[in-house]
């Protein structure tokens, strides 16, 4: 492994990165300076553009400027100036807009020329950060251009961001629309969790260990929590959210992502194919339920105005650009079944809401408990809930929760746990979380980005949510103060079966 925590060491092919959206908070925040750790590692192509594609005429300083600006603001890490002027010294600005096909053929005269330039071998990535209604307009022009097509040896590659649809209906449309000017091969569907080290780890942890295999089913576990609390309020983003909701923003995507590693079969090989068939599969598996089911599996809940820590937060419904009666989710909680024979009859309880009292990403494995016969004639009366817990956010690690004895004569037992933290372990520089999955479409590894039936199907499993809450209106929609742990029925959702969530320690 580098120094800079990015355990690929091979430099990828001579390529131009093509960004769309150049202008924009992705780019600045988390694209440009994932690419300046990649190039502090090393691990940029010796021959490399960046083309930043905007609408409206901009020189290339004022862009470079302005992504330098971003690159200080935003950095990880300290940014060195050799490197930083190396990076965006290869900068290029064009023009184009897909309201004008003519300006994508514009395009690719400058880019070919670019190309020349910089002896990039004609390979090309194009980065989509962008909102999502620009997605297909922008494909359809880069394919009738020619801009995707692969000849001559060279990859064109189309990098999406999410998220990928708003429902089934539009997901398929979008697939149908990027499948008609690319194959499957050069899609990228990116989600920036898969790009976390503890994300990535989840497989490491269930396959390359003995111990953990043979019980990770349904005869062991008694059920799993998959938790994405955030403390952040909606702020600027009402107009987007309003429209979007808890649901759509992270089911989808981020919580089925955490779900699929999770639940998946063990794959044949470790080959992007066999990877991605077994994700899709495990999310294929997720019952469909009736809107009916849907309703009493899940809980939808709006903030109210309250306090996160040293922040005063306002009401959701007086949020800039939402509907002062809009009934729009900001947390959402469901409990969901596989159909197979690994996980029958385990229950999957997710839950992620915003204005909560902390930042918490986990998955929490909760084992079925011991039989508890042979402590009839002690003084215990309770043994602690045994959980494995793989944190994601704000700590990256693995807890092991298991009881023991406290010292003493008389037998007691008490919960402990056992931590790992990856920082206590592994000394890497800090990250977006972007650098290994840029580096991945640049080297052509796909292993981590959905595949168009992986995408159908998590929208396939939370369609009948997106329709009940849609047809019961505010009717069912809860309410819960900002800086609290959510709504109150989202514990009732687990109480009804006996269960409750995890609290940390």
């Amino acid at each position: 492994m580098s120094s800079n925590g990015i355990a690929k060491q091979a430099r990828p092919d001579p390529s131009s990165f093509v960004i769309f959206g150049v202008t924009g908070d992705l780019t600045h925040r988390l694209v440009i300076p994932a690419l300046y750790n990649l190039a502090e590692a090393n691990l940029l192509p010796d021959h490399f553009c960046i083309a930043g594609v905007v609408r409206k005429q901009m020189s290339p300083d004022a862009l470079r400027d302005s992504l330098m600006q971003g690159l200080r603001t935003y950095a990880a890490r300290p940014v060195r100036d050799d490197v930083a002027q190396q990076l965006l010294g290869c900068l290029t600005c064009i023009e184009a807009d897909p309201s004008d096909p003519a300006s994508f053929d514009r395009m690719r005269q400058q880019l070919e020329r670019a190309e020349e330039n910089r002896a990039t071998a004609g390979n090309r990535l194009f980065y989509l950060a962008t909102p999502p209604n620009a997605f297909a307009p922008i494909a359809r022009e880069l394919g009738r251009a020619g801009l995707l097509r692969e000849d001559n040896g060279y990859w064109r590659r189309l990098v999406i961001e999410k998220p990928f649809g708003t429902d089934l209906a539009s997901a398929k449309a979008l697939n149908d629309e990027l499948l008609k000017v690319a194959d499957e091969h050069q899609l990228y569907r990116i989600d920036h969790y898969l790009g976390k080290e503890t994300v990535q780890n989840i497989l490491v942890l269930r396959f390359a260990n003995g111990m953990f295999e043979p019980i990770w089913n349904r005869n062991h576990i008694d059920h799993i929590q998959i938790t994405v609390d955030e403390k952040l309020a909606v702020g600027h983003r009402g107009s987007f959210y309003d429209a979007t909701g808890a649901l759509r923003d992270m089911v989808p995507n981020h919580l089925f992502q955490l779900l699929s590693l999770v639940a998946m079969e063990p794959p044949a090989r470790f080959d992007a194919h066999t990877v991605r068939t077994c994700k899709a599969e495990v999310l294929a598996a997720i019952q469909t339920q009736s809107e009916a089911e849907a309703l009493e599996n899940s809980v939808r809940g709006q903030y109210r105005a309250g306090h996160a820590g040293d922040q005063t937060i306002a009401d959701y419904r007086k949020t800039e650009k939402v509907a002062p009666d809009s009934t729009t989710e900001t947390y959402a909680a469901l409990k969901l079944t596989i159909d197979n024979w690994r996980w029958a009859d385990v229950p999957f309880y997710l839950r992620t809401g915003k204005a909560l009292g902390a930042k918490r990403t986990e998955v929490a494995i909760k084992f079925k408990e011991a039989p508890f016969a042979m402590f009839r004639d002690t003084p215990v009366d309770r043994l602690s809930q045994n959980y494995l817990v793989i944190g994601i956010e704000p700590v990256e690690g693995i807890t092991l929760q298991f009881n023991t004895k406290v010292p003493g004569p008389s037998i007691a037992i008490d919960g402990v746990e056992m931590k790992f933290r990856y920082k206590d372990y592994f000394h890497a520089a800090p990250s977006t979380g972007y650098e290994t999955l840029i580096y991945d479409c640049m080297i052509g590894d796909n292993i981590l980005f959905q595949r168009a039936d992986s995408v159908e199907a998590g929208w396939q499993a939370v369609q009948p949510f997106l329709d009940a809450w849609k047809k019961s209106g505010d009717k069912g929609l809860t309410f819960y103060k900002a800086g609290s742990d959510g709504p109150d029925a989202s514990e009732a959702l687990l109480a009804r079966d006996g269960r409750n969530w995890r609290k940390p320690c």
